[in-house]
């Protein structure tokens, strides 16, 4: 798990406008190589300087192409990543990225997979779709965007008008929504990504038909309410177990700090418990899970955790690091 992540160079071969604020990228591998083969659902992080890393899904099927689409939105609360793309980001330029990683693929033994997208949500989604298409596995949408202009890759959807329903800031209600969940079938899977009011809602109204192995959620933001320092808690050890060395973390500072304010740099993303860059194995002790990425059975078996949210239970903790 703390393996160094690699990257490669790649060139922006191509930009365009996908929908109002969201603009969509092709990159190509600046040595002139094949960028490597990902599966539907994945992503990859792009390195911006300065130490930033944001993560940003695969729109294409998989199918081997050589290259990598994304599509970027550009978010009113941006920290510096989506800001930066959409305003200096220009045909040429180079970007480190990272290799794909997915935690959101499709579920190969589902008889339909049912997709609940939300807004700039629709990007792995979209993947999955082209890959569901490709395969000829049983598929159904609801993609919820403030209006048509906003709702990137509508063209291409809406020649699926008897599996995509849209629904637009106007009309949207939690009765469209339930509506279309109740329609389940035995088999069915379940995939949501978008804002967390919509998640919520979505895992809320699925309970009847969807059990919980089978609803598969990405999430873009923390939730609503959230406090802004999710690491903050009670005080604890932390014995790293390649060294022997044994370091406290105090109540105010997250247990990748704490690392980091010794010198280990590890791996490391978007630093609020949801993309699983940091996650890293558990020798010992019982874990504060506060991530958004980790199953409920994942939990329970406590091997890994997220060092940028998570914190120990109890006095100490042991890392295989």
């Amino acid at each position: 798990m703390h393996d160094a992540l690699p990257v490669v160079r790649v060139v922006v071969s191509r930009r365009i406008e996908l929908a109002l604020g969201v603009i969509g990228l092709e990159l190509t591998r600046a040595d002139g190589h094949r960028l490597p083969a990902f599966t539907a659902g994945s992503h990859i992080d792009l390195h911006l300087g300065n130490g930033l890393v944001r993560q940003y899904s695969l729109t294409d099927s998989g199918r081997s192409s050589g290259v990598y689409r994304i599509a970027i939105h550009r978010a009113q609360d941006s920290r510096g990543g989506s800001r930066r793309l959409h305003d200096d980001l220009a045909t040429g330029d180079v970007l480190a990225v990272g290799l794909p990683r997915n935690h959101f693929g499709l579920w190969p033994d589902a008889r339909r997979h049912t997709f609940v997208a939300g807004g700039i949500g629709i990007t792995p989604i979209i993947s999955m779709i082209r890959r569901c298409e490709e395969i000829g596995a049983d598929w159904r949408l609801l993609y919820c965007a403030r209006g048509p202009e906003h709702a990137a890759f509508a063209d291409e959807l809406s020649r699926f008008a008897d599996r995509v329903a849209f629904l637009y800031e106007a009309r949207r209600n939690l009765g469209t929504l339930a509506a279309f969940l109740s329609n389940s079938r035995d088999g069915d899977h379940l995939y949501c990504c978008g804002p967390h009011g919509l998640m919520d809602a979505a895992v809320s109204r699925a309970a009847p038909g969807y059990p919980s192995h089978r609803i598969h959620l990405e999430r873009f933001g923390p939730t609503a309410g959230t406090p802004p320092e999710r690491s903050v808690g009670r005080a604890f050890d932390v014995t790293l177990a390649r060294t022997g060395k044994t370091l406290r973390v105090p109540e105010h500072v997250s247990l990748l700090e704490a690392l980091e304010a010794v010198g280990m740099a590890l791996p490391n993303a978007c630093r609020e418990g949801m993309c699983r860059t940091c996650e890293t194995r558990v020798l010992r002790g019982a874990i504060d899970h506060r991530d958004y990425v980790l199953s409920d059975e994942e939990r329970e078996k406590g091997a890994s955790m997220m060092i940028c949210v998570s914190r120990a239970s109890g006095d100490r903790i042991e890392l295989d690091l």
